[in-house]
């Protein structure tokens, strides 16, 4: 335990007599009654009812200063880390209460202001001598600043370990939001580790993967993100994006790094979201990095859904195309990829004609009647068959994303 020495570095009440902690002793419950009054009237936070749970802790903290400083003047060695722990406590509890250090620190003031005013007329009516004044208003500036360190102390504590659970709460929340939920998951539900992280639940979020991202600022906009580091990747989890403001934000935070945009999706598809701009990030990186610059390194992948959903099965798309388009694997490499490309543009017209084709293709028409028919030999009936159509479409789609396509 901390002995008085190691809270107080001068120790005025060796020179009062002990005779003034009796003096003192019965007059106590007085001098509470006049310091409360004091910092009520002067003292906004505690301006509360004297029976309410604020006006209680006032008069037991102001009692047992006096009491402890009582005992400072009969044993200025006695132990004293019982009241310490007292006023640290009560700094916890003014945090916890929405209070400032700043309204503690005032009513230890006033409460040493009146202290000294009434210690000094008990030293006149008890005729002792003038002199122990002067030391007994050091010792009252000294005990006062003593507890009100220790006030502060627990108040910092209380915040410092607040802030802490609310790192750990936004973390969680973080974790859970870009994790796919199991069907199993017992968690608790979002809108209650929400309120843990201090973070009002949106209904929309998108989440932006920012590549090599180092350290990002977001002027702003920290408060409303949530942010993540998956290795050199920054992952942020931006609120209610359509409305713009935390978006534009970011892309400024942002500006000369590549960073790609996920959907607008509901809060609990966050996730989605997230997979969907790691996608992009690996076709991209697989593309080749390009010569964008500038704002053209925000990518937004709301246009490049269906490309990425075939990215995301594109084992299982050429196992599709192996079965759909074996017939092109009989042909010469050269005509298998110009019948490809005429099938593509076959199925992507609207009245399936040889002019429409031409046209997709740049090619004359003749030529693509010539093509339609040999493609109308490889695959015959087939060709009017939704669900091949259907089939080939995806298994060509898949094919062109990949990145040895050419």
């Amino acid at each position: 335990m901390a002995s008085p020495a190691e809270r107080f570095t001068r120790q005025p009440w060796h020179e009062l007599p002990p005779v003034l902690a009796t003096l003192i002793r019965p007059r106590i419950e007085t001098i509470v009654a006049e310091m409360v009054e004091a910092i009520r009237g002067e003292v906004a936070p505690y301006r509360r009812p004297t029976d309410s749970a604020v006006g209680r802790d006032l008069v037991e903290s102001i009692r047992r200063a006096l009491r402890q400083f009582a005992e400072l003047i009969e044993n200025p060695d006695s132990p004293q880390e019982h009241h310490f722990q007292h006023f640290r406590q009560l700094g916890r509890i003014e945090f916890l209460n929405g209070r400032t250090t700043d309204g503690i620190q005032a009513a230890f003031r006033v409460g040493a202001r009146v202290g000294s005013r009434r210690y000094a007329e008990i030293v006149q009516e008890a005729a002792l001598p003038p002199e122990i004044v002067l030391p007994l208003h050091e010792a009252v500036l000294i005990h006062i600043n003593a507890l009100s360190n220790e006030a502060v102390k627990g108040f910092l504590a209380a915040r410092l370990r607040s802030e802490g659970e609310v790192k750990r709460a936004r973390r969680a929340l973080t974790d859970r939001l870009l994790e796919q939920p199991r069907p199993q998951d017992q968690a608790p539900p979002l809108a209650v580790l929400a309120e843990r992280a201090h973070w009002p639940l949106p209904r929309t979020a998108a989440c932006v993967v920012v590549r090599a991202a180092g350290r990002l600022d977001v002027p702003g906009a920290d408060a409303g993100l949530l942010t993540a580091h998956r290795g050199n990747d920054a992952i942020l989890i931006v609120p209610e994006p359509d409305d713009g403001g935390p978006l534009d934000r970011v892309r400024a935070a942002t500006r000369g790094r590549v960073a790609v945009v996920g959907p607008v999706v509901g809060v609990h598809e966050t996730w989605l979201s997230l997979q969907c701009a790691r996608l992009a990030l690996e076709r991209r990186a697989e593309s080749g990095p390009g010569t964008a610059a500038g704002d053209e390194l925000f990518l937004r992948v709301d246009d490049e859904l269906a490309e990425l959903h075939l990215v995301r099965g594109a084992h299982i798309g050429r196992l599709l195309g192996r079965r759909i388009l074996a017939d092109f694997d009989r042909l010469p490499k050269g005509r298998a990829v110009r019948l490809a490309e005429t099938l593509d543009a076959l199925l992507m017209s609207w009245g399936r004609t040889a002019p429409e084709v031409a046209r997709a293709l740049g090619i004359h028409p003749q030529t693509a009647r010539k093509r339609l028919r040999q493609l109308d030999a490889l695959f015959g009936e087939r060709l009017g068959d939704p669900r091949f159509r259907f089939e080939a479409l995806l298994a060509l789609r898949t094919h062109a994303l990949r990145p040895d396509a050419g």
